[in-house]
């Protein structure tokens, strides 16, 4: 999650002083930081699952087609076939492809999202693109 302010920076102290549509602005820069570490944890959790089930599928293809295999189905194991478990393991990669695709495009639009709003929270600020109120270090980049 690069480019977004680390999470113990708090701007509380700032929002007594600023216009109502700063303290708005502000908000919502909080609000994009917490759906980024959302959609952050997200992609990591279907990244790992999309590890671990290529890794199943790869185990798979060294397994004796007449293997006796079970699955998990809730709390049970379940008998299954090798033909079964290979389609089951191949949609799983592919639904999980889909997932951290979409997850990618999902944090490049919070980010995006995320630098107008703090260019416009600079502007209304009275601030350039560089030494504003924000800090140097914060925005974008600079974390």
């Amino acid at each position: 999650m690069q480019g977004f302010f680390s999470p113990g920076h708090h701007f509380g102290r700032m929002q007594g002083n600023l216009p109502p549509e700063a303290q708005e602005k502000l908000e919502q820069l909080q609000d994009l930081q917490e759906t980024a570490q959302e959609v952050a944890v997200q992609k990591e959790e279907a990244e790992s699952q999309l590890s671990e089930s290529r890794t199943a599928l790869d185990e798979l293809e060294d397994i004796d087609a007449d293997t006796v295999m079970y699955r998990e189905v809730g709390e049970l194991l379940v008998e299954t076939n090798y033909d079964e478990a290979q389609d089951d393991l191949e949609e799983t990669v592919n639904d999980l492809e889909i997932r951290v695709e979409t997850l990618d495009k999902q944090e490049e639009r919070v980010q995006e999202q995320f630098e107008e709003l703090q260019e416009e929270l600079q502007e209304m600020l009275g601030g350039g693109g560089g030494g504003g109120p924000m800090g140097g270090g914060m925005g974008p980049g600079g974390a």
